[in-house]
């Protein structure tokens, strides 16, 4: 028997009325479950792929480290603020980016007394690549889940994400990484 209110009903003129059940959401500790195993899923896929793909050693935290860099460069100040950890956290990530040549170490010439970290063309193409691998994970989940569903989840999660926060760049000190 259909739960009554738990049915959508579908009205198509010159058709009978369907009933079509809608699945109860579930528990409210799932949703952000499956909100974290789906960026999981994609964060591991794409490493996955760019390991194969020539940056081995590449990890979630330096994609991160990369964007707050910027394509301007950065003083390690700038970057431990923009990603929300601690002047010597960001001094240690910049450190093994460094020793991956994923970025490099500069005069600024705006000040004789300050380093710039900016990326090099390595890092530069771990981020075009990431890119590129991306989206083709968003094709194959549009593949499995239907055009106008994975779009209508992406605008629902735009509407329940604050603006001011969806694109933050301090994921890795809000999970207590570097």
């Amino acid at each position: 028997m259909v739960d009554e209110k738990k049915v959508n009903q579908v009205v198509d003129p010159g058709k009978e009325v369907s009933a079509r059940p809608t699945p109860a959401p579930g528990p409210g500790f799932e949703l952000p479950l499956l909100l974290f195993a789906g960026f999981r899923t994609l964060i591991d896929a794409l490493h996955t792929e760019l390991a194969d793909r020539g940056h081995p050693d590449s990890r979630p935290a330096y994609g991160f480290a990369l964007q707050a860099i910027g394509p301007d460069g950065a003083s390690a100040s700038e970057i431990g603020r923009r990603l929300g950890i601690s002047k010597q956290a960001a001094g240690k990530t910049v450190d093994r980016l460094i020793a991956l040549d994923y970025a490099e170490r500069t005069d600024d010439p705006a000040d004789a007394r300050r380093k710039l970290i900016r990326r090099t063309p390595r890092g530069n193409e771990m981020l075009r690549l990431s890119a590129e691998i991306f989206d083709r994970l968003q094709a194959d989940w549009t593949r499995t889940l239907g055009e106008d569903r994975l779009r209508a989840l992406t605008e629902d999660l735009r509407t329940v994400v604050p603006a001011r926060t969806a694109l933050r760049l301090d994921a890795a000190a809000w999970m207590g990484g570097p």
